[in-house]
């Protein structure tokens, strides 16, 4: 099974559509837990998506509790800004959900705070809050996809 990738209630489109284009290029399923801040028809979306829209598995949630219903928490890895832990020591194994949050406020506190033991970060200065969440997302996919053995071929789970 492969590394998969959701995104907690997104409200910027390019972000959302550069995500897409980053699944659709390493075979990742992506989920978007709603509310979205935006339509997927929105013209930011699909342009930051480019034509690769068709080569994304796309898994739509009503809300986090539909989500949870199809994804076991088992599964999941949360990524905040907030999180004491590195995500160089995240468990990467090959059924992960990779969890991030919105670009105004990231993970729920509620969130947060019940999956503390499955929560890292990306380490950065302390100048600056957090990442662009599209950048964040690439960061932790692509050193989840080094641990598990991709390097100049396909990813390990297609």
């Amino acid at each position: 099974m492969a590394l998969h990738v959701a995104l907690v209630e997104p409200q910027i489109p390019p972000n959302t559509g550069n995500i897409a284009r980053l699944c659709a290029a390493t075979g990742t399923p992506l989920h978007l837990v709603e509310p979205l801040g935006f339509s997927l028809d929105a013209p930011e979306v699909k342009r930051a998506g480019l034509d690769y829209w068709d080569a994304v598995d796309l898994w739509m949630h009503r809300d986090w509790h539909a989500f949870r219903d199809v994804v076991s928490r088992d599964r999941c890895l949360y990524f905040s800004a907030h999180a004491e832990r590195s995500f160089w020591t995240a468990p990467y194994h090959d059924r992960a959900v990779l969890v991030f949050g919105n670009e105004s406020d990231g993970l729920p506190d509620r969130i947060r705070e019940k999956h503390a033991d499955r929560l890292y970060r990306i380490p950065m200065l302390d100048t600056v809050r957090s990442l662009n969440l599209a950048t964040a997302v690439g960061i932790v996919l692509y050193e989840a996809l080094r641990q598990q053995g991709w390097g100049d071929g396909p990813p390990p789970h297609r």
